[in-house]
């Protein structure tokens, strides 16, 4: 078992399964928070603090990836600022890849989980300079 510590170990492990893998992308930015209080408008702007948004999401198989460069420039032609994406795969079945509405709705749940504040420890995240996080 191969760990993964960048976006090349990821795509690796992903070739290894058995069944064909989907890979899952958020594209997320920080904002700051509606209901700021105290200090954290003066941390947000020093770079700590803030809420995570959503801002695209896409789905991809292995054969459309190459390595995190070639993302990142795929993700500015959609002019769109992010400073980290989340990243989950989605398992086919024997051949089969998974269908776009099993797509569609983990892409969905993804989604719902940044918006709502939840548990993002389940996913792999990576900054733009395609270094690995840890939620903590």
């Amino acid at each position: 078992m191969v760990d993964i510590v960048n976006y090349e170990t990821l795509l690796t492990v992903g070739r290894e399964q058995k069944e064909p893998q989907r890979f899952l992308f958020v594209f997320l930015k920080a904002a700051m928070p509606k209901d700021i209080e105290g200090d954290e408008a003066e941390r947000f702007h020093a770079g700590q603090g803030g809420v995570l948004q959503p801002i695209m999401c896409v789905d991809k198989s292995l054969d459309e990836l190459t390595n995190f460069a070639d993302l990142v420039k795929e993700s500015e032609n959609m002019e769109q600022e992010w400073q980290m994406v989340l990243v989950a795969c989605l398992s086919g079945v024997g051949s089969m890849m998974p269908s776009s509405s099993e797509t569609d709705l983990q892409l969905k749940m993804m989604v719902q989980m940044v918006e709502n504040g939840g548990d993002l420890t389940r996913y792999l995240a990576f900054d733009r300079n395609g270094d690995l996080l840890q939620f903590s």
